[in-house]
């Protein structure tokens, strides 16, 4: 007797946030942070690259440092649900007339071919992929719990929890509904352009159970292909406030926090890699989402203080303002770095 699963095909799908690539022009400095400081294992290194992950995930890497003379994000990558599905979206970017290349497994350490191309919309390199290595941690590090891929240490990060990238009002609109038509994304939480209601401010949108993977916010200034944040998943609520007081006394460069966003209900810290000066966020707590018909929530503009920091420091969005630093992304054709 065949399985329901095999005769109904729900077409290609996103899994979960994937890797992210970040340019670093002092991969010394930036390892200092991710690994000796966050607590990130170092899985790889091949010269001028090297491969990272936390210590509650069993894939190969979940960050890629490269060091280059611009830092900025190489690819944000995703994995994808079924390996048929890396093919199956390939084709269906090609159906849309979206350029796509495909890069080659190997191209990163321990994952298997993926395709990149641009997110319509907003310029931000993408890949999508399926394989990737799951190698055990050295025997040193090595936990005895076999969820664990090693060791906590640290400040112990234990995954990558989303990315925050932002775009024009212009295009935004485009880049947010082509991620959920295409890609699958759900749109949990949003704001709307108070000068402009039919225009987004941001959203925040997942395909998992947490409230967003994904987040898509209007750039005050009118750049595309910007990052915002890459955020790691902390514990709970007291990792967040040890970590502020162990990089506070590191000179590690502070964003804002330690304080909790309404929006998510999550506790953010929000510091610099001092090799890249990308913004990385420290993000804890947070609730998850299973009902099958979630109502996307509007945060009205009187609203939205509260849902930027529910209690905390005030987040700064004036113009020239730490808060609104962001970071470019590369273009389609970059070169793929050899492992």
């Amino acid at each position: 007797m065949s399985r329901l699963s095999d005769r109904f095909d729900p077409g290609p799908q996103v899994a979960q946030c994937g890797t992210i690539n970040l340019g670093t022009k002092d991969i010394e400095k930036s390892l200092f942070f991710f690994r000796d400081t966050l607590g990130m294992e170092e899985v790889e290194r091949h010269g001028n690259v090297a491969y990272l992950r936390c210590y509650q995930e069993l894939g190969h890497h979940s960050l890629v440092l490269t060091q280059q003379e611009e830092a900025i994000v190489n690819s944000y990558s995703f994995r994808v649900r079924r390996p048929q599905d890396v093919e199956l979206f390939y084709e269906e970017l090609k159906r849309q007339e979206i350029e796509v290349v495909e890069v080659p497994a190997g191209a990163e350490a321990g994952r298997g071919t993926a395709i990149r191309f641009l997110l319509p919309g907003g310029g931000h390199p993408f890949e999508l992929y399926y394989d990737i290595d799951k190698p055990p941690a050295p025997e040193a590090l090595r936990s005895r719990l076999p969820s664990n891929s090693s060791r906590r240490r640290g400040l112990g990060v234990r995954r990558i929890d989303h990315f925050n990238v932002q775009t024009s009002p212009s295009t935004i609109n485009q880049a947010e509904q082509w991620a959920r038509d295409t890609l699958g994304f759900k749109r949990r939480e949003f704001a709307c352009l108070p000068h402009n209601p039919g225009t987004i401010m941001a959203s925040w949108m997942s395909v998992t159970p947490q409230m967003h993977d994904l987040a898509i916010v209007a750039n005050g200034q009118e750049k595309s292909a910007q990052l915002h944040h890459v955020a790691f998943n902390l514990q709970d609520f007291s990792d967040a406030l040890t970590a502020a007081d162990i990089l506070r006394d590191l000179d590690v460069s502070y964003g804002v926090g330690p304080g909790k966003h309404g929006i998510g209900q999550a506790m953010y810290l929000y510091i610099h890699d001092p090799g890249s000066d990308h913004r990385v966020e420290l993000y804890a707590g947070g609730y998850l989402i299973f009902d099958p018909d979630w109502e996307a929530i509007e945060w009205k503009p009187a609203d939205f203080p509260d849902g930027m920091t529910w209690y905390g420091d005030p987040i700064d969005t004036t113009t020239g303002s730490r808060g609104r630093h962001t970071t470019g992304s590369a273009g389609l054709h970059r070169k793929p770095v050899t492992a």
